[in-house]
Formats: structure tokens, sequence, C-alpha cells
């Protein structure tokens, strides 16, 4: 499945973009507010991506992970993703990393918003969610700009770098 924007291509992953996807992960600033870590190596970012791409092949797939072009020139500028619920509370689960040196041009934001869509028209979902962590404001504003809702917040439920953060619960429904 792939989606598209004004100046984006949502792409499914392949292993093609492994080497991206490592410079992404390994980014201090991208890592800031990621539970996942920086990878010590590319194979623990290859483990990840192995995990992604048998994602793909499920029947009753509940997982997509794409790689963030921009049209103009094919380049990777990032990731994202939907988790979906079981079929009968049709809710899903955003999510999307930008390389430092695409931030502050609205990339998140167009993301946020196509994934959205695409979880109303091609999902048929009821409502969509996504966590930040409360200290992240650049993504709280791309939640805030997409749409979504703070509905609250959940204590010391991220473990970044060692120590539990707070999270803000963000939601967006199908007739909003």
């Amino acid at each position: 499945m792939e989606l598209e924007s004004r100046r984006l291509l949502l792409k499914e992953i392949t292993w093609n973009d492994l080497e991206d996807i490592h410079k992404l992960y390994s980014a201090p600033e991208t890592d800031e507010y990621n539970t996942l870590g920086i990878p010590e190596n590319l194979e623990e970012t290859r483990e990840i991506l192995r995990l992604m791409i048998e994602a793909q092949e499920t029947e009753d797939r509940k997982s997509y992970s794409w790689k963030i072009v921009r049209k103009n020139t094919g380049k990777f500028i990032g990731m994202a993703g939907i988790t979906l619920s079981a079929n009968r509370f049709r809710f899903g689960e955003i999510c999307y990393e930008i390389l430092p040196s695409c931030w502050g041009k609205g990339y998140a934001t167009e993301v946020a918003i196509t994934i959205i869509d695409a979880g109303f028209r091609d999902f048929c979902l009821h409502r969509i969610e996504a966590g930040v962590a409360t200290e992240n404001i650049a993504s709280i504003r791309v939640l805030e700009k997409s749409g979504m809702t703070r509905e609250g917040t959940k204590r010391k439920v991220l473990p970044i770098r060692g120590e539990w953060k707070d999270s803000y619960l963000y939601a967006i429904l199908e007739n909003e």
C-alpha cells in the first residue's frame, strides 16, 4: 500500500531502506523522545526492519510501515506507520519520524494528515490515536495541526534513556 500527499510519497519499507532507516534511528535528535534508543549497529536496525517486512506478509495485517520520500527528488526523509486494533474496535495508532535535516518544513504534519485520511478512508477506522512525550513540543504541534485532540496523560509510560516519561494521548474520530 502506497500513500501520497502534495509533496511526499509513503512507500512500504523494503530491505533496500536499511541504511536510510539506520541513519534515521542513529540521529541523536531523533532519539530524544524515542523508546527504541539508538541502535548499536546495523544488525540491530536490520532486526527492527525484519519485523516490519514480515508484517507485510501476515494474513490479517495489523501493522504498516512506510518510508517517506520527497516526490520531487525521491530522497528519503523519514518513516511513518500505523498499527491497527482488532477489527471490532476499529482504531489505529499512528507514528512518524523525520530526519532532523528536514524538520520545520511541515513534512510531519503532512504525513500525519495523510495517514489519518488513509485510516478513515482505506482502513474504515472509527478512531485514530497517537502518543507523544509531554516534553515533545514539536510533535504535539504536529498532532494538533493534524486535527487531533489531547485526551489525557499516561503517567510514566515511556522508557526513554533509562527514565520513565509521561505521554499525552491524542485522538481524532471519523466524524471530526
